[in-house]
């Protein structure tokens, strides 16, 4: 259904620093610049950073998270740890399993250095 996401940054350098230390501990290789935008490309779709066009400020989709899949509850811990290392804060519950009826899940979320809410997910 969907081809990419992009999230707002006011500090690109910054924002690939951190993406690609966050976005390596899920196999993803790092980001492409181009111009003003970082590209983060898999099999699967594309993720990309975006300084603002008409040049405000970026801000955080107040009611947005934007998902990542985890192969493992280890590579989700490894992603978690790897935020909060490189300047994320935890949000939410601490990393863990939530049943949502039958399936369980193992998430854990993350507010990026610009505020962006981000999850990582594993399918139990």
């Amino acid at each position: 259904m969907f081809s990419h996401v992009m999230i707002g940054t006011n500090d690109l350098d910054a924002a690939k620093t951190f993406y690609d230390k966050l976005l390596g501990t899920i196999g993803i290789a790092p980001g492409v610049v181009d111009r003003h935008r970082i590209f983060y490309r898999s099999k699967t779709g594309t993720f990309a950073v975006s300084k603002p066009i008409d040049g405000k400020p970026a801000t955080a989709a107040n009611g947005g998270t934007i998902g990542f899949l985890a192969k493992s509850t280890e590579e989700a811990d490894a992603w978690h740890a790897a935020g909060v290392a490189s300047g994320a804060t935890t949000c939410e519950d601490p990393p863990g399993v939530r049943a949502m009826g039958d399936m369980k899940l193992y998430l854990a979320y993350l507010r990026d250095p610009d505020g962006n809410k981000l999850c990582v997910m594993h399918r139990m």
